[in-house]
Order: structure tokens, then sequence, then C-alpha cells
């Protein structure tokens, strides 16, 4: 694991700026303490900062290939080595995924990265041809930022911090990717916070040569098929095994590893999964000071059972000294409050581990959100009744419907309704919302929503859905969610975290070959009646007991709702010593600290909305 720079001349050759690229690479250390190294040739440069974890004598970057082509490269190839034995005219000379992948590339292009199984975000200059190649994983677990500057050098990074060390970019708020964090809580592939900055977007390819304009490709993209399945007992049992594929090879490392254990299903059914090679899994657990948010007792049980070496860990976790912290390794505005008790649990870790494996993925591919059986109970209402008839009753009780924060959820149907007064995807769109699009709209300046021409972000969901591929409701939210919420969120979250400090994370569940596979399970393998991960559930019940997999899920998020309304700890008192929210011109003043008086005094539940714009401030001063 480690941290990527380059600068790429698109107009000739002309020298490039050492200064930039060392800046950028500084910027880096964290994602890669244990090296660093530079290729400079006319009209491009790499920066790279490691961290060894395979052939760590090996395996230093940026690394030349026989031919001359220079790599520098930024994850893990998990079959490096069954691909090593089938590379011809080419012998290794170290143990390192890095080589594989440099000579690989050299012999056969970009479409070798068909054949990687694994996660990673590389910069490749050939030569021969002065081609500069970028490649992103097909599931976006590693990052990749790119920029052209205005007299023609494309520059490149693992994180938006070091593009904006080099010095050779503005950095203006783009205005609708705003909104977009407005609206889900973060930035969405492909755009940035800024103008002019760009994420590559998993599973796609960015060529450029001097003297002509980048070109960008797609080369993956997840498909639900719904093919003909096995009976559901053999598919769980197929699923078992496939999973305990993906896990033995994630373990392969030189440097210490383990695995992030909670009492949910996914970490679980990993730890037990790394306990079928025969190892005794490093497990590293967290707890919490609220009671409802500690696992603990439930990760004790697991790592009893397959005899884990287990490290408890017990944090306060303060939000007043985490928020500048996890502001600043983000980058970019981040609403999701999971990513500091993230950032707690992979400090941890590291005491312990370099590698830790991770249960991220399980919800997405196997429909584990809630969201999933209340969208699918939304669409047979959408069947029974026509888009006029709806928005004509479900609207306008939407809009009367009292917002009953204190209620229980199923008494809360003022959302279902807005909902079903909406297409399908916009639908869906208003689920993934972070928060209440009426309330945050309210808080945002007349001024800054003019400068939004009338875009709207949930055509970010809606162009997803549509590009599906399908019409089964299911298999459209999830792909949705793959190609948005997965990488710009959950991926990102565990990324930014665990690079903090330094450790490795490695998800199996995120496979492409498993990912394929559970793509083309029928939907109620899935989800059966209101509950999701049916299949995966059934897999881990003879390893883990049926009253575990029912467990009900504890959220890993801190509880937003009772720090925003407690004493001198209270997080939403840094609004008020803050300049930098008032001074962007993007907010109403009044109507946030009307809804922060409405939330402290109990009238209403604004935890999340005054948590998005406490981190937009801590991004604004922390930039």
């Amino acid at each position: 694991m480690c941290g990527i720079a380059g600068i790429f001349d698109l107009e000739g050759k002309r020298d490039i700026d050492r200064d930039a690229l060392a800046a950028m690479t500084s910027a880096l250390t964290h994602r890669g303490p244990d090296g660093e190294g530079y290729f400079i040739a006319p009209g491009v440069g790499f920066g790279h900062r490691r961290l060894a974890i395979i052939d760590r004598e090996g395996g230093a970057q940026p690394f030349q290939a026989q031919s001359g082509a220079m790599l520098s490269y930024n994850g893990e190839i998990y079959n490096y080595q069954a691909l090593a034995e089938r590379l011809s005219g080419v012998t290794l000379k170290t143990r390192s995924d890095t080589e594989l992948l440099a000579e690989g590339l050299a012999q056969q292009g970009a479409s070798f990265i068909h054949e990687l199984r694994g996660m990673f975000a590389f910069a490749f200059f050939d030569p021969k041809n002065d081609s500069l190649m970028l490649a992103r994983d097909r599931l976006g677990e590693k990052p990749l930022y790119y920029a052209e500057t205005s007299d023609g050098f494309l520059v490149f990074a693992s994180e938006i911090n070091a593009l904006l060390a080099s010095g050779l970019i503005s950095a203006s708020i783009d205005p609708r990717a705003a909104a977009d964090y407005f609206y889900y809580g973060y930035v969405p592939d492909p755009k940035s916070i800024y103008r002019g900055i760009y994420k590559l977007s998993p599973a796609h390819i960015l060529v450029a040569e001097h003297g002509q304009s980048p070109r960008i490709e797609r080369y993956w993209r997840p498909v639900f098929a719904n093919a003909s399945a096995p009976p559901f007992e053999d598919a769980a049992q197929m699923l078992r095994e496939k999973i305990d594929a993906a896990v033995k090879l994630q373990m392969l490392s030189d440097a210490p590893l383990g695995a992030f254990l909670s009492g949910g299903v996914d970490s679980a059914g990993i730890v037990a999964a790394m306990a079928q090679t025969g190892a005794h899994p490093i497990a590293c657990t967290i707890g919490f000071d609220e009671e409802t948010h500690d696992e603990r007792a439930a990760a004790r049980e697991v790592a009893n059972m397959f005899g884990a070496v287990h490290h408890e860990t017990f944090v306060e976790c303060n939000a007043s000294g985490l928020i500048d912290k996890v502001a600043a390794h983000m980058g970019e505005p981040f609403a999701d409050a999971s990513a500091l008790p993230s950032y707690l649990v992979a400090e941890a870790a590291r005491r312990h581990v370099t590698v830790a494996l991770t249960g991220d993925g399980g919800d997405e591919i196997f429909a584990g959100y809630r969201r999933y059986p209340f969208f699918l109970a939304e669409e047979k209402m959408r069947e029974l009744a026509p888009a006029p008839l709806r928005a004509g009753v479900f609207g306008p009780l939407g809009a009367a419907y009292p917002k009953l924060d204190w209620a229980p959820r199923y008494l809360r149907a003022k959302t279902t309704f807005q909902a079903m007064a909406r297409s399908s995807a916009a639908g869906y769109a208003a689920a993934c919302a972070i928060n209440l699009p009426a309330r945050m709209n309210a808080a945002l300046a007349p001024d800054f929503k003019r400068t939004l021409g009338g875009y709207q972000p949930e055509t970010i969901i809606e162009t997803a859905m549509a590009d599906a591929g399908t019409e089964d409701p299911l298999a459209r939210a999830q792909y949705a969610d793959l190609v948005t919420w997965l990488p710009g969120r959950m991926l990102v979250k565990t990324d930014r975290m665990s690079m903090a400090h330094g450790l490795e994370t490695r998800p199996p569940l995120l496979d492409h070959k498993l990912v394929e596979w559970a793509g083309a399970l029928p939907a109620d393998y899935k989800v059966k009646g209101m509950s999701g991960k049916r299949i995966l559930k059934e897999a881990f019940t003879p390893r883990l007991g049926a009253d575990f997999v029912t467990r009900p899920k504890q959220g890993f998020a801190p509880p937003l709702k009772k720090w925003l309304r407690r004493g001198k700890n209270n997080p939403a008192l840094r609004l008020n010593a803050s300049r930098a929210w008032r001074e962007s011109g993007l907010f109403n003043e009044k109507a946030v600290e009307a809804m922060i008086a409405a939330h402290r005094s109990g009238g209403a539940d604004c935890a999340q909305e005054i948590w998005t714009i406490i981190m937009f401030d801590a991004f604004l001063r922390n930039r």
C-alpha cells in the first residue's frame, strides 16, 4: 500500500517541476512511511511513497520494467504469483507484485488489467510511445485524483491534498459538487469538491500522450444478470467456499496481518474464513463508551470461537478532538460520522498489524441496507398506481404529514409518501440522501442555490440506475450503489482513515470474481421480507450459529443526536466559534442557527444536517 504522485506534459517534453513533485510526494508520507522514490525524464515525473507489504526488500518504486517502462503503483495484486507463471519472455527478479504488474503492462498494455485480481491505482509510462496510462481498480478501493494545469500539464496523486501541495492548480469550490455533498454527505465520482480536479472513476483508465487531450475508457462494469442459479442451500455453500478462497488469496503478506472484528456477520465471517486456513487470526476490536454502539461482547464471542488473538481497545469517541483530524485526512467534505470511529479502530489496529482484512462490501453486494426492502416495497406500490395518481395522492400527503422525529420508525411516513410521489430512480435517490433535502435546502443561501442553475443531485442516482442494464429493481439499486455510494463514501472512508495510520486494509467480499458471481443471484436470495443479506447469513450460519447471524445490527456511527445536545463538548458549538462556514457564502446563517436551537431543545432531530455543516466547516478550515 502506497501513495503515488506524478506530472505529465500534455504538450511536449518540457522540464518537470521537481519542487512541485517533491511537495506532492511528501504530502503522501502517511500512506507510505517505509520509503520514497522518484523517476524524472523529459516531460514526465513520478513520485512514490511506500508501505512495504510484499517483498519488502525488492518492491521499491517507481519500478522500471526491463523494457524501460516505469510504474508507480498503489495496491495489491493478489493473483500475482499465478500471473507470473504465465508471463513469457521475461525472468522476474523479485517476489513483488510490483514487478509482475510492470512487466505485464509492458508486454500486454491495458489488456493486462483484465487479468488482475486485486485493488490498485497506478501510473504507467511507456517510453516507446511516450504515453502515460492511469488506472483504477474495478470497485474503487484505491483512490486516484487528477487535474490539468493552466499551462498544459497533467498532475495526479492518490489524495487531493497532494495535488493541492503542488502549487500548480487552483482550488475553487465547485457549486454542483457542494450540492452533491449537502444531499449525499460526500462528493460522488468523478467530481471532486474543486473545479477542475477529478477522481478517476473505478474500472476506468486514462491515457495521455504528448500533444493530445487525455482520453478515458471503462474496462469493466458490474453486471446483474439474474441468470439461473443453483438451489438456495447449494448457492449458500458455494458462497462460503468462494469467500474462503478470496480470504485465503488476500492473506498473502510479508507484514503482520489481521482483521477488523465487530459484532456483524460480515467481519465475523471473514475471521471465520481466516481460521479455515489453519491460522490463528489477529482480530482487532474497539469498544465505545456508548453501550448501544459497543460490540465488544459479540466480537469476543467470535474471537473465542475461532481461537483468534484478540486485541480489544476501549476508546472514548471524542468528536471535538477528532473532527479536524478526520477532515484533514479526507481532503474533501465528508459527513459520514462513522469516519470518527473508523479513524480510531485503524489507529488501534496499527499497533498490532500492518494489514487488516475488513468486511466492507457485504451490504452492497448482498443487499444488507434497510433501504433495499423498503425500496422493493415502494416499487410494488408503484406498479399498482400510475405516476399521475401517485403524484396527486402521495405528493400532498408527503407535504402535509408531520416530520415525527421522536416517533417509532414505522410512524415516520413523511419520507415514504414523498418517495412514492416520485419516479423509481428519484425515490431511490432520496433513500440514499444523508439529509432531509427540504431541511438542508432551507439551510443554504439563496445566492448559492442560484449558482446551481437548477442542478439536482438526484440525477446522479437516476443516471446510474438507467445505466444498470436491467429492469430488476433490486439490481438497479445495487448497481447504483456499486458505482456511487461504495467508492464515493464507504471505501473512501476506509482508505483515508486507515492510511492516516499507515495501515493497509483489504476487503475480501469485494473480490471482483465474487461480485460477478453474486450479481447473477436472484433477488430473493438476498432480500426476504424486510431482511437483507439472506444468503450471506445462510452461508455463515454453520460456523457462527443462527443466534449470531440473526442478532440485531448495531451501527458503527457515533450517537450524533446525543452529542449535539449535550454540554461543553457539544460539537455544534464549533459552528458558533468558526467564521469559515459563515463567510463561505453557502449558508443561510439564521436558518442554521434556528436548526441548532431546535435540535438542542429537543423539538426536532436535526443531528445529521447539523453534522453535515460541521464537517463542511471543518473542511474549510483544514484545506
